[in-house]
Formats: C-alpha cells, structure tokens, sequence
C-alpha cells in the first residue's frame, strides 16, 4: 500500500516529533573546547618602515623592532583577550575581533610640532595569521601598524597618520 503524500503541516508536526524525541531524557551534549586561538609567546614584532605611508602617501620611515611577550586566553573561539608586554617600555590590551588581533597604546610626544612642543599618537597594532587553518598559525602573523595623532596638534587641523607592514614571528 503507497503511503499519501504528506501535507506541509504533516511535515512540520513530523519533524518537530522527531527533533522533541531526540532530545528527551538525554543530557545535553558537551562540547570539548580547545583553546587554540589563543596567543601565547615571546615574539619579534617589526614595522618595515620601506612600505610606510604618511598620510596616505608613500615616505619611508625608520624600522621598527622590538620584543613583545604575549599572553591571552579565549572563552571561546572568537572572545580572545590578553596582554603585550613590549620591551620598548609599555604594556597594552590584547583583543581579538573578527579573526584579528588588536594592540592599542599611546606613545607620549610621538608627534614634535615646530615650536619644540609635542603631541601624543595612538598606536594600534592590528594583525592576523595569514592562514586559519595552518598548524603553526601562530608562528608568524601580518598586519600594519598605524599610529594618529590629534587632530589639531602642532596648529594643524589634520592628523598626522602614519601606517607600516607589521610582522610577528614567534621566537623559538
């Protein structure tokens, strides 16, 4: 005998039966989650100062390297904190976003006006590993370094922008 058709609603209540039956008297399913986003190390950070842009336009700039101590955990995959300890003198937040880790700092008289007097400039760090899904992810990272200034330091109404290729590479 050919079983009829089943209506929409026949389908509907079918399925809610089965997915209710499934999920009666068992407990809920434990997920082991592993850490692996998070970033954890001793790393060589470098700003090449050749593919600099001020403000937009092409004007090189001094390297920049230093030695970053990195610690962070991650609640889940994607919700990272942490902290950067830089051998340069400051320690920072570490966040991770959108599969993008952020380092932000203020580097006090970063911007020297004319008249002698100086401005500060916010540095962010932003980088990311070039491939998710690769085993040694963390190995070495890529992004830019920007660091602005206020706007209307040094009695100029523009920031002062300057932005470089930044690598991290973990040191054995």
């Amino acid at each position: 005998m050919a079983r009829p058709p089943l209506t929409p609603l026949t389908h509907i209540l079918c399925c809610v039966l089965v997915t209710g039956a499934a999920g009666v008297g068992g407990a809920p399913h434990a997920h082991a989650w592993e850490d692996s986003t998070a970033l954890n190390g001793t790393f060589t950070a470098r700003s090449d100062g050749l593919w600099a842009k001020t403000n937009e336009i092409m004007a090189y700039q001094a390297d920049a390297v230093a030695t970053w101590t990195i610690t962070s955990s991650c609640t889940t995959f994607q919700d990272c904190t942490g902290t950067v300890v830089s051998d340069q003198g400051w320690t920072a937040d570490l966040v991770y976003q959108s599969q993008r880790w952020r380092v932000t700092h203020i580097v006090e008289g970063w911007e020297t006006c004319p008249d002698g007097t100086t401005a500060p400039g916010e540095q962010t760090f932003t980088f990311w590993a070039q491939r998710l899904d690769a085993p040694d992810r963390h190995d070495r990272l890529t992004g830019f370094d920007q660091t602005i200034g206020p706007s209307g330091a040094c009695g100029v109404n523009r920031s002062l922008n300057i932005r470089m290729p930044f690598t991290l590479t973990r040191i054995p």
